[in-house]
């Protein structure tokens, strides 16, 4: 089932139909057609979204709809009423409405309107249990994720991580491919050992050389000391060559000899040195493109990717983003001392929505800042960084709602208390402090709003 849904509407034929409608496209559906019932039901079973009519038999649903959104205010309404107008519009954002529906309306754009609301508010359930400090399901290495692709890679990395073959890591760049090669040591029997990281795109050719394989003494200029290299410093361990695909073709050979004979020859030196690492690199690049084009050695790709991870974006990810979002302000507000605790549940749906071009990169930059600037207890969608406020993704409306009536535009939920907001402080010259009080909102909630609106 999609979600448990409970219906009101006295009207029997239409009630009815949207009972029908809903079960077919998957919902649980309860249907009443009085105020009373519903509201007793509300309150005493378990619902994922209530959908009223506005107009009910000696009631109203807008009353209904204000009465719930007190009791149980993570319970997402959707009002439906034949009269679609701007007055009815802000009657329903006031008594708490999730989202508001006119009829005739198309039974898809009820099952979408629907189906949000019912996503709305599993991120509620999911936010507050985080925020309550709920055991993390999925945890590898420090690394946490519940979503499908990070419990396959968990699983695979599970079954090699206690092997001697060369591991690739591959992904994009902000992925924590080094907190995954990190926790594949971690996780093998060269744990006790060091693990040697190298960076190969932070390294000029001649330093990268002389890091990786060491030199002799006077091998060059203020060459005054014998050097060990780094396959030797982490013999017993691991090493791990971070940005592999930007190893300089001229040092590629000696790589891959390396590698193939487990000795180095350090810089000037005469004699060869044996040892015992374990190769873990790591990309951005598709190096299996690099080596078909000649920008990269065909034989020590093979060589390199004997194991190949893929680490996922973190847009694939789902609710991890909020499970890694809430470790992060755990931390972030334990090392600052401050007092937030979590997040709301509209700056959980921009995160969520946002496509994190950065990656955990960014998600862990936009936390840094919203946790600095926040002055309550919850990350609100003001506290986060612009980007993400006025991301595409969520400007997208929520349902096709007419406001106003045949040939009105399609507004959300959203965009009609923006277009009403502005127009009060509109028609009063920009005086806030009376906008507010019209508006029925404290004067920092409003001008939250307007910084949301950019004005």
């Amino acid at each position: 089932m999609r979600g448990r849904i409970l219906v009101v509407e006295d009207d029997r034929e239409f009630g009815a139909l949207l009972e029908t409608g809903l079960r077919a496209a998957g919902f649980d559906v309860r249907w009443t057609d009085e105020a009373e019932p519903a509201r007793e039901a509300a309150l005493r079973e378990s619902f994922d979204a209530v959908v009223t009519d506005i107009h009910l038999r000696g009631a109203s649903g807008l009353d209904l709809c204000a009465e719930l959104n007190r009791a149980r205010p993570e319970l997402p309404i959707l009002i439906v009423t034949g009269f679609g107008n701007m007055e009815s519009a802000i009657a329903a954002i006031r008594a708490g409405a999730y989202d508001f529906i006119t009829k005739p309306l198309e039974l898809e754009v009820l099952v979408g309107a629907v189906d949000r609301a019912v996503q709305h508010h599993s991120l509620g359930v999911e936010v507050r249990r985080l925020r309550a400090g709920a055991p993390v399901t999925g945890d590898w290495g420090g690394m946490i994720g519940s979503s499908p692709v990070m419990r396959r890679m968990f699983e695979q990395l599970e079954r090699v991580a206690d092997t001697e073959a060369p591991i690739l890591i591959t992904g994009e760049s902000g992925t924590g491919k080094e907190l995954v090669a990190r926790a594949v040591h971690a996780h093998s029997r060269r744990a006790p050992g060091a693990f040697v990281p190298l960076n190969c795109a932070a390294m000029p050719e001649a330093l990268l050389e002389s890091e990786l394989f060491g030199h002799a003494r006077g091998a060059f200029t203020d060459a005054k000391a014998e050097r060990t290299g780094l396959f030797v410093q982490a013999s017993g361990g691991t090493l791990f060559l971070d940005e592999v695909g930007e190893f300089a073709m001229t040092l590629q050979p000696k790589l891959l000899r390396a590698l193939q004979e487990r000795r180095v020859r350090p810089v000037g030196g005469t004699a060869e040195v044996p040892f015992d690492a374990r190769l873990i690199s790591a990309t951005n690049r598709d190096l299996e493109f690099e080596a078909e084009t000649g920008r990269f050695r065909e034989d020590l790709y093979f060589r390199l990717n004997v194991i190949r991870i893929e680490v996922p974006p973190l847009r694939e990810r789902g609710d991890d983003i909020l499970l890694i979002a809430q470790r992060m302000i755990d931390q972030i507000a334990a090392r600052d001392g401050r007092s937030v605790r979590g997040l709301g549940v509209a700056a959980a749906e921009r995160l969520i929505e946002y496509p994190w071009p950065g990656n955990v990169r960014e998600l862990q930059n936009c936390i840094e800042r919203a946790v600095a600037l926040a002055d309550h207890d919850l990350l609100l969608v003001e506290d986060l960084p612009e980007r993400i406020r006025r991301s595409s993704a969520h400007l997208k409306p929520a349902s096709p709602t007419a406001v106003g009536g045949p040939g009105s535009p399609m507004l959300s939920m959203e965009e009609v208390e923006r277009r009403h907001i502005l127009t009060v402080l509109n028609e009063v010259g920009g005086n806030k402090s009376l906008a507010a009080r019209i508006l029925g909102l404290d004067r920092r909630t409003l001008y939250r709003k307007l910084e949301t609106y950019g004005h």
